[in-house]
């Protein structure tokens, strides 16, 4: 017999104040639209809670509801998402669902690149959540729903963070050697092996012995607003996300849509400055090559599973303006193939083509020899994955990652024939700092 969940509506009250239902949850997720909300991309947020089934992926290791058991990642991930299908008359577009990550490694894996690195982070985290808190911010509306049939969360007040919260973040290497990385990249360029790899490099943080992370998560959120921020908490792994950019997309009726972000410039000062800096961005040759380079990338990438002739560009290089820069974005969109679902878009596609390079296989090469730490969560992907068999994704970009042993961030960029190393240097520290301001002392 099939049980209709509960779907109640609360009182209004933003996302923000929910942070504290998170604080003791072994398993938690938080998908938290920032920004405007005038688009659907910053309209919802949803909170889920008691996940009736979770699945780490370790790197020889799959453990499901706390046990270890063989088989694939996809077998065990298609099994997830089947398990929540179901059709309620309701217009909450999430309400049932798969929420997960999969890390930069776990795309390495899909691609037969096996990296020098050692990680701390799990390839896959993925929870199935039968009880969600939706969060309208257009209408400022709110609804518990519960397929397990739970009375909905209370939290008697707002989550406040009284405190300041400092972090010492340490880069993993000098300008210097990040130069030297992206003339090795650019040599590379010149002997024919690849057009584009995107370089990045990572600072490092010891773990206080005070830390609260849903503290530092509302600072991250609070200073760097964005459509496709997460807070994601696994027993040994968390993720806190002000990611701006989507991967890709799957809708109910089977149409994929990515929108890949590369080429960067300042935010002005003034309305002239802006202006100013809009205009040289869309002109720039190197900015616009990096775009175009990765955007066929991507068309190349959802083509494997889209149906014949339907993959196209309907927006190449627009200027769009975030929080604290300007990006090229493009839009490139398909339709799936009668037979392949969420999960094999994600097999096909991971990982995100605007953070690794062309052609993909021997850019990961390349990245894996010139790079001198894992990525870990960093350039991997939060996903969620609906009752009705729809995905939506982020690249995980201006995220702190946590491992049982220290704190994370990274930034970089693409590197092309054309890059200046100290350009591409100094566009790294820009992308860094409101992660790295948001907590100095």
């Amino acid at each position: 017999m099939i049980i209709n969940p509960l779907v109640q509506e609360l009182p209004w009250k933003p996302p923000s104040d929910a942070l504290s239902l998170l604080k003791d949850q072994p398993w938690a997720a938080f998908l938290d639209s920032g920004g405007s909300t005038q688009t659907q991309r910053g309209r919802w947020s949803y909170i889920g809670l008691y996940p009736s089934e979770t699945l780490t992926v370790e790197k020889n290791n799959i453990i499901r509801n706390d046990q270890y058991v063989s088989g694939s990642v996809w077998d065990h991930l298609q099994e997830m998402a089947q398990s929540v299908q179901h059709t309620l008359s309701t217009h909450i577009p999430f309400y049932n669902g798969v929420i997960g990550m999969a890390s930069y490694e776990a795309g390495l894996y899909l691609e037969n690149v096996l990296s020098r690195h050692h990680s701390c982070t799990p390839l896959f985290i993925a929870a199935t959540y039968n009880n969600i808190l939706a969060f309208d911010r257009q209408e400022q509306k709110c609804w518990w729903v519960s397929k397990d049939q739970l009375p909905p969360p209370t939290w008697p007040y707002p989550f406040s963070q009284n405190q300041p919260l400092s972090l010492d973040f340490q880069a993993e290497q000098s300008s210097e050697l990040y130069q030297r990385s992206v003339q090795k990249i650019i040599n590379y360029i010149g002997a024919g092996d690849i057009f584009q790899a995107n370089l990045t490099m990572r600072w490092f943080a010891k773990i206080p012995y005070d830390f609260n992370e849903i503290a530092a998560y509302d600072i991250l959120r609070t200073t760097s607003p964005a459509p496709f921020g997460a807070y994601l908490k696994s027993p040994h792994f968390s993720l806190l996300s002000a990611s701006v950019e989507r991967f890709i997309s799957l809708s109910s009726d089977g149409r994929i849509e990515t929108r890949p972000i590369k080429g960067t410039a300042p935010l002005g000062k003034t309305a002239q400055e802006q202006e100013f800096y809009t205009a040289k961005l869309a002109s720039d040759p190197k900015e616009n090559a990096e775009n175009l380079m990765i955007t066929d990338l991507m068309r190349n990438d959802i083509g494997k599973i889209s149906q014949l002739g339907s993959v196209h560009v309907p927006e190449l290089s627009r200027v769009e303006q975030f929080q604290h820069v300007l990006h090229l974005v493009s839009s490139v969109q398909g339709k799936i193939q009668t037979g392949f679902t969420a999960i094999d878009l994600l097999k096909a596609t991971l990982p995100p083509g605007s953070v690794t390079g062309a052609p993909k296989k021997r850019a990961l090469e390349i990245i894996d020899e010139v790079e001198t730490s894992s990525r870990g969560a960093y350039c991997g992907s939060v996903f969620r994955i609906g009752q009705d068999g729809s995905l939506d994704s982020s690249v995980i970009i201006r995220s702190i990652s946590r491992t049982p042993s220290h704190l994370s961030i990274g930034a970089g960029g693409g590197i092309t024939w054309l890059s200046d190393p100290q350009k591409e240097y100094n566009e790294t520290l820009l992308k860094a700092a409101p992660l790295l301001k948001a907590f100095q002392k």
